[in-house]
């Protein structure tokens, strides 16, 4: 009999009933004791057009009660090799954007703190800046920058909005590059695409060492060869995965704030996150998930599924490190 935490059995407890948990795993008032701990960040206040991502973690909870044990190709059951549970959401603030910040930068660093890696499901993209600010200074970061693997159809690298705000959900790589938690030569976007405000939108990014994979040349390459260039350019130093889904087409994926057509299919997106065992994986985020704007539930089932990816190749890491 396992120690760790267990999901409800659907087979025994019908996946609409019950309390809605990520994963249908037990919620836990700490993650002291966990391998991953898994996190709501129910706040979007850095959205510039199409709030709702507020309302992301409620529906990726729900949606990710269609998840079960194990993993189909990979054959990882992550809840028999690693402690897994659902910490509930972070402290936000919809009002005040800088309160916001630190809220949920001090929540994380709480998680962090106690030795397990966050896995948290936002919110809108500023939610990843404080989540790098206490990855990077917790145990697994050590005070020193981490690396970023970012799946998105935007850079996230612009400079200021509306009358100079330096914090919205379209700069948050920009500022975590200037505050030293992020090595600029250390981190590769994959699948940008869409219109952009100026010609020279991107130059900042890559002046900085940020290698830009657009989905152009990720169609051309093929998911296998842009993650082997991505493992090459993390290396084995500390590194977040970022998955905005917006990156994911809206025809797969139409609930999010930014949609951009051209996108990953959601299988490409598997593809690719099946690939990402190498990686010294300090912790990961899905965002961009807005309800509001969603049909069917689809990206609320996108981003849970996503997140059940990422959490097999983040508990078969766990398994390894400690077995040895």
């Amino acid at each position: 009999m396992t120690k760790f935490h267990q999901p409800i059995d659907a087979a025994e407890v019908p996946r609409f009933a019950g309390l809605s948990t990520f994963m249908r795993l037990p919620a836990v008032a700490s993650a002291a004791g966990l391998d991953i701990a898994l996190i709501g960040i129910p706040w979007d206040g850095g959205t510039t057009n199409r709030a709702g991502a507020r309302h992301g973690p409620r529906e990726v909870r729900n949606m990710s009660s269609l998840m079960r044990s194990a993993h189909h190709v990979s054959g990882a059951a992550p809840f028999e090799i690693a402690n897994i549970a659902d910490v509930g959401d972070l402290s936000v603030n919809p009002i005040d954007v800088m309160d916001g910040i630190a809220r949920i930068q001090n929540g994380m660093a709480a998680i962090v703190a106690t030795g397990a890696l966050p896995l948290a499901v936002g919110g809108d993209h500023l939610t990843t800046l404080p989540s790098l600010r206490a990855v990077a200074n917790g145990p697994r970061g050590g005070g020193k920058p981490l690396g970023m693997i970012h799946f998105d159809a935007h850079s996230d690298t612009n400079d200021t909005y509306f009358g100079g705000n330096r914090f919205t959900h379209g700069t948050p790589f920009r500022r975590a590059i200037e505050e030293g938690v992020l090595d600029p030569k250390r981190v590769v976007q994959i699948g940008i695409r869409g219109s952009v405000y100026e010609p020279g939108e991107h130059d900042w990014a890559k002046a900085q060492g940020i290698r830009i994979i657009y989905m152009e040349e990720f169609v051309a390459r093929g998911p296998a060869a842009v993650i082997a260039e991505a493992l090459e350019i993390v290396g084995q130093a500390p590194t977040y995965i970022t998955f905005d889904i917006d990156s994911i087409d809206p025809s797969m994926a139409p609930g999010t704030g930014t949609p951009e057509i051209g996108g990953f299919t959601t299988r490409e997106a598997q593809q690719m996150l099946r690939l990402l065992g190498p990686v010294n994986i300090a912790g990961a985020d899905v965002v961009e998930v807005a309800p509001p704007f969603d049909v069917g539930g689809m990206t609320a089932l996108a981003g849970a599924t996503v997140m059940f990816e990422l959490m097999c190749v983040m508990a078969t890491q766990v398994d390894q490190r400690r077995n040895g």
